[in-house]
């Protein structure tokens, strides 16, 4: 049976829209059958990080609306056909969204694929309550800093009220994802620490993605880090929250990348 995710936040800059390729990407890779969907309408950034922007013809208003058929705006990756995009509209405003055209969307892509990823966007306005409406699974995305999870706090409270979940009495489950983590300045005092997060957002915590430069490359590259460095600390993390989301146990570390004396170190004192 096929599952809708919503990858959401309540703050900008965190980490959805590159968590959202990663996961897809790794979910890809693993055998699944993927569509990503991008809800920024008039922000579209999905289609560049997948490296996809010259092939947007139709795009997400445009199936709602009836424009296009689904097959027309969906995009298959080059580099895994078992993953697909379907872009956002980057000349519309998120009121072009309506929840009954987003229904029928979301109905077929459950027909086609194993996994529907929603990239939502920040914020509680109509496109983020809408890319969560439908979902079966939360991934809530926050960096280790104050207003990033207090925001997050914002939005865990809206999926368990906003969504068909919630209308139907139904528990949502929500995971969490610590993006830009530095084991070092945690220790430091400089944000705050893994402990810190759980305990205020209170949600099972799905992965631990540290901070790299390796992801700011992959998304000027225009591809899923896990596909344009799928060693790096970061493309494992995300490899093993993947493994999680079907159900593996898996154990919880901070990756490190493995080059040099000290990241070795680092290295063996997490594990």
């Amino acid at each position: 049976m096929s599952k809708v995710l919503v990858v959401t936040s309540g703050k900008g800059g965190v980490g959805k829209t590159t968590s959202t390729a990663s996961l897809g990407a790794a979910l890809a890779a693993a055998g699944q059958k993927v569509v990503v969907v991008d809800f920024d309408v008039g922000l579209r950034n999905l289609d560049l990080v997948m490296g996809a922007e010259r092939r947007v013809v139709y795009d997400l208003i445009n199936v709602v609306n009836g424009d296009a058929k689904l097959a027309q705006a969906l995009i298959r990756d080059k580099r895994n056909d078992n993953l697909s995009l379907l872009a956002a509209s980057q000349t519309r405003d998120k009121d072009a969204l309506n929840l009954e055209g987003v229904t029928k969307v979301i109905e077929q892509l459950r027909e086609k694929f194993d996994w529907v990823l929603c990239d939502s966007p920040a914020g509680i306005e109509k496109g983020a309550l809408l890319a969560m409406y439908h979902a079966d699974l939360a991934v809530v995305v926050t960096n280790p800093e104050v207003s990033s999870v207090r925001d997050s706090d914002r939005i865990i409270g809206m999926l368990d009220s906003k969504t068909a979940k919630a209308e139907r009495g139904e528990k949502m489950e929500k995971v969490l994802l610590l993006t830009r983590y530095d084991q070092a300045r945690a220790a430091r005092g400089e944000m705050l620490k893994v402990e810190d997060v759980l305990e205020i957002l209170s949600i099972p915590l799905l992965g631990i993605v540290p901070e790299s430069q390796e992801v700011l490359r992959a998304s000027n590259l225009g591809a899923p880090v896990v596909m344009s460095s799928p060693n790096c600390a970061p493309s494992r993390a995300y490899a093993d929250a993947v493994r999680r989301l079907q159900g593996e146990t898996v154990p919880m570390n901070i990756p490190v990348d493995r080059t040099g004396l000290f990241a070795k170190f680092l290295n063996w004192r997490v594990s």
